[in-house]
């Protein structure tokens, strides 16, 4: 039996229904996504790619540098996550990725390199700025620092450093040495005679890589995409063929010397198992005045996927340290 009751009844069921779902949107305060800008920044030599994301962000921006020589920045993508509070700039290096391929080999030096990690932190008005660097990144960061001495640089993060070609070159003979023996002999074989296209000396640089470079089976797609996008031509003129065959221009690169020049908060990260080993990224910090270091466990140089939330953990503390 119905009532006059009934729908004054349904006005407050409904009344009521509503205050639920608006506390419980004001509750979760969904986030916006980070603002995401892209473009191509003239540089020496040619054009490179950029992405900012989180551009509308007020902390002091974090510009990232990828390794390589001639590895884009996909690899790098975890670190979007740092969004949240800050910046976080991306680009890939002249000779790679989204950014001009010119075939200029009088380009690959470390002068230009720098020059043009000078011209992308102009264009982008990064008057206060984090550096993080990655692997051959490391390289470039530093050298940057002893040859333009910059001012507003806040902090640097060096992940799976690579500051001295024969430290390096050491690093991965000792790891070679601890593969299985077939490997090894495949190693000695095409080193000595200089086939580094031969099938069977990119199946052993493939077994070493997922033992020293990324851990993670399958790998990640960004580890693929930066992969497809290699600037092969920059990093076999400036490096050689793999990770532990060097043959290029690099060879007698060694910063080891001037790390003591450093005067701003630095933090040293690896794997593991990196091939930026524990024992050498350790000695790097110990040339640096309070610099810090973390080693993470059963990981590898890609730790910032391998171990992502440990990763970010220890980066986000350490900016937000430094800048304290």
């Amino acid at each position: 039996m119905k009532t006059h009751l009934d729908p004054l009844m349904k006005v407050i069921s409904i009344g009521i229904l509503l205050m639920i779902l608006i506390c419980s949107c004001e509750s979760k305060k969904i986030e916006p996504l980070p603002l995401i800008k892209e473009g191509y920044i003239q540089v020496p030599g040619g054009n490179v790619w950029y992405r900012i994301v989180g551009a509308d962000k007020p902390g002091i921006p974090l510009l990232t540098i990828h390794g390589g020589p001639g590895a884009p920045h996909d690899y790098l993508e975890p670190l979007e996550s740092l969004a949240g509070e800050r910046p976080v700039i991306f680009y890939d290096q002249l000779g790679c990725g989204f950014s001009d391929k010119p075939a200029d080999t009088t380009l690959w030096t470390v002068q230009r390199f720098t020059d043009e990690l000078k011209a992308v932190r102009t264009e982008l008005n990064l008057d206060r700025v984090h550096l993080l660097g990655t692997s051959w990144g490391t390289m470039l960061s530093v050298e940057y620092l002893l040859r333009h001495k910059p001012e507003g640089i806040i902090s640097l993060i060096l992940s799976g450093p690579y500051l001295s070609t024969p430290r390096w070159v050491a690093d991965q003979q000792a790891w070679i040495a601890q593969l299985p023996q077939n490997i090894q002999d495949t190693i000695r074989k095409y080193e000595e005679n200089g086939d580094f296209a031969s099938a069977s000396y990119q199946e052993a640089m493939n077994y070493f890589y997922r033992q020293h470079l990324c851990r993670m089976d399958p790998w990640p797609d960004c580890v693929n995409r930066a992969f497809e996008k290699l600037g092969v031509q920059v990093y076999e003129y400036m490096w050689g063929p793999s990770e532990f065959t060097m043959t290029g221009t690099l060879e007698c690169a060694d910063l080891t010397g001037r790390l003591g020049e450093i005067s701003i908060p630095t933090l040293f990260t690896c794997g593991e198992f990196d091939e930026a080993t524990p024992a050498t990224t350790g000695y790097y910090q110990s040339l640096i005045s309070g610099a810090e270091i973390h080693v993470f466990s059963d990981a590898s140089h890609m730790h910032q996927l391998e171990k992502q939330e440990e990763y970010l953990q220890v980066v986000r503390s350490f900016l937000r340290r430094s800048e304290n």
